[in-house]
């Protein structure tokens, strides 16, 4: 009996293998993407998803994201400890209010790094984690070939390599798909791979906002001694 459960898990595993042997790492890209945003939703309509964001000895904070890129519009809104914060961005102009009021003194403004430089950076941070596997098609991204075989987290996946045109960007990354359903389970980026150092992220559930698949929880992880360092939980 032992044997013929072993001789069944070989087989599927070798089924798998041989699975991932037949796509390039652009055909599991766009697969992934027609899995997680199969209308074609992400970058042509506004979309709006309230998160938690926990953090090891911390406090939680509420987060809530509003994205248009048709627009030009980015907003964020978040509670934190007893403050509310809204930062917003309107054709790369920035906004501010806190706790209600948009005349905030150059000590608060200071205090809670109330500036465009680090807003926009914000804006692309969001856009781009919550925009994945869509934003990998952006312009300046370089998918490397072959896609390969892999294992993430105890889990056997496909995976792929992306590195940026340098204007873009200079961390190396690698995403990770379910090797069937084509779904992203999880990354990680390096700033020098040959140190190990960087984050790694591991992906878990699913919540459906406008038509799109969007991972419900984003746990993070230091590469190099897999240090928990906090999660987003997609609320609504």
């Amino acid at each position: 009996m032992k044997t013929t459960y072993l001789f069944t898990f070989l087989l599927l595993l070798s089924t798998t293998y041989a699975t991932a042997q037949m796509f390039t790492a652009q055909e599991v890209l766009q697969k992934s993407i027609e899995f997680h945003d199969p209308e074609g939703k992400w970058g042509t309509t506004p979309i709006r998803f309230e998160l938690k964001e926990t953090r090891p000895g911390g406090t939680d904070r509420e987060t809530a994201i509003y994205i248009d890129l048709p627009q030009s519009h980015f907003k964020i809104d978040q509670i934190r400890n007893e403050n509310r914060i809204i930062q917003e961005v309107k054709a790369n102009q920035c906004s501010y209010q806190l706790d209600g009021s948009t005349d905030i003194s150059e000590a608060d403004q200071s205090a809670f790094r109330l500036n465009c430089e680090r807003t926009r950076t914000i804006r692309d941070y969001y856009t781009y984690l919550w925009g994945l596997p869509m934003k990998l098609k952006d312009p300046g991204t370089i998918i490397e070939e072959p896609a390969l075989k892999t294992n993430f987290r105890g889990q056997i996946c496909l995976a792929i390599k992306v590195t940026y045109e340098e204007a873009v960007g200079k961390d190396t990354w690698y995403f990770y798909f379910h090797p069937t359903t084509f779904a992203l389970i999880g990354y990680r980026f390096y700033h020098d791979e040959e140190k190990n150092d960087g984050e790694f992220i591991t992906l878990e559930g699913l919540k459906t906002i406008k038509d799109i698949r969007i991972p419900r929880k984003r746990s993070w992880y230091v590469n190099e001694d897999d240090k928990f360092l906090g999660a987003d939980i997609l609320q609504k």
